[in-house]
């Protein structure tokens, strides 16, 4: 790919190719052009770029500033990363003391449930027993026998007790025996079976208890997680934006200390290029005033000067493009001298449909005369053979200081040139 060319350097070519077209030619009556309308670029001051490149230095002072700023950010930027990692894998341990703590407390509460289930079962026992050894009692009360023994027995003091008495009651026959002993066994069973559901209930409560604390711990590990991740996420959208911020005022003050730069030194050029016209001695290619019908043409304009300054931007866009010069086209690519005004003023919105675009006599025709010491930039300039306008064979736009935008010729091509660099200027210019 060609690499860019900056305007100012592709214009100033443009420029210098124009003078390489001067050739001495002797005509009668000089006519001097001096105007004050001045189509050329604005020619910044020194002061002016002086003060472009402190804001440019100023501009590079924040940004050496703003870098220390990012080197710290970017050191925060790691130490909320690394803290939004470790906040994130201790969350992810908390989970699994959760998983750990849920199924320990769902074991407890099957546990819970199974010592409650026996405890209640041991009572039922009980209860049946002691209703049966009631049932028995009453029958001995109504058949008039004792019950010392089985008082003895419901009277004893605890175990060791109940096995001494139990010794002593070989005379008590076998089924009451057996009737005591299911009692006493069913009611140790409960005992035993109510103190093993009271350590299941509070091994359920402390399962559960620590559950809820597995949970909220889960919660705070989350919480902490995602404030972090939050912050890192904050931290970055705040360098982003610094960033983001210095790099578009960095830009914005080269482009205008730049910008200033090109100007002023496409201003020079131009100066030096117009001075180098007002010396040369070209200017004696100019026609009398008194050729036939140089007065003739429209008493009015159609144009008014945003057209004009339109048209002669797209003259000039096209010159220092260096498009070519092909008789009888009117671009985009490539133009001869009336296609190139006919194009130029086309894109500023004016057209002229009743106009041979390649009969430049016609165009003479259809402006109005203006004298060339009152051209204004956009205004249009013929060139004749002899001093009347049957010869016009050439025709261009007034830039200003004595300078055109032109199709030249197939060898030359689109310059940006003296006005007095081709013989027979027609002493009157044209106004759209």
């Amino acid at each position: 790919m060609r690499a860019s060319v900056p305007v100012f350097i592709r214009r100033a070519l443009a420029i210098a190719l124009a003078f390489s077209v001067f050739t001495p030619i002797t005509l009668v009556n000089l006519a001097v052009v001096t105007t004050s309308a001045q189509a050329k670029t604005r020619k910044p001051s020194i002061a002016e770029i002086n003060e472009a490149k402190k804001k440019e230095a100023e501009k590079k002072a924040a940004a050496d500033r703003t870098k220390a700023k990012l080197a710290a950010a970017s050191n925060q930027l790691k130490v909320l990363t690394a803290k939004a990692v470790a906040a994130r894998n201790r969350y992810l341990q908390e989970v699994k003391k959760l998983e750990i703590a849920t199924k320990k407390a769902e074991a407890a509460k099957k546990k819970e449930d199974v010592a409650i289930a026996k405890s209640n079962k041991a009572q039922t026992a009980v209860v049946a027993s002691k209703t049966h050894i009631g049932r028995v009692a009453a029958n001995a009360y109504i058949m008039g026998s004792g019950f010392t023994d089985f008082d003895s027995i419901l009277h004893a003091d605890g175990p060791q007790d109940l096995m001494d008495r139990l010794s002593t009651l070989d005379a008590v026959g076998e089924n009451n025996s057996s009737i005591l002993l299911r009692l006493k066994v069913a009611e140790e069973s409960a005992r035993l079976a109510k103190i093993e559901a009271e350590e299941a209930r509070a091994e359920a409560v402390a399962a559960r208890k620590e559950q809820a604390d597995a949970t909220a711990r889960v919660a705070a590990a989350k919480k902490e997680a995602d404030e972090a991740r939050d912050a890192q996420e904050a931290e970055v959208k705040k360098l982003q934006q610094m960033q983001n911020q210095l790099i578009a005022e960095l830009l914005s003050a080269r482009k205008k200390r730049v910008t200033l730069e090109q100007q002023r030194q496409l201003a020079i050029l131009e100066e030096a290029l117009a001075a180098r016209a007002e010396q040369t001695d070209v200017k004696a290619k100019i026609w009398p005033v008194n050729g036939i019908g140089f007065s003739n043409g429209r008493t009015t304009i159609r144009s008014n000067e945003s057209i004009r300054e339109q048209a002669l931007a797209f003259a000039k866009k096209q010159v220092l493009a260096r498009k070519p010069y092909v008789w009888g086209n009117e671009g985009p690519n490539s133009f001869d001298c009336s296609g190139l005004v006919y194009a130029a003023y086309r894109s500023a919105g004016l057209g002229y449909p009743g106009w041979d675009r390649v009969n430049s006599r016609i165009y003479y025709s259809w402006t109005k005369r203006i004298p060339l010491n009152e051209l204004q930039p956009g205004d249009l300039l013929y060139y004749s053979y002899k001093a009347d306008i049957s010869t016009i064979h050439h025709i261009t736009i007034y830039a200003g200081n004595g300078m055109m935008w032109e199709a030249h010729n197939t060898k030359k091509g689109l310059l940006y040139s003296s006005i007095y660099s081709i013989p027979g200027l027609i002493p009157f210019g044209g106004r759209v």
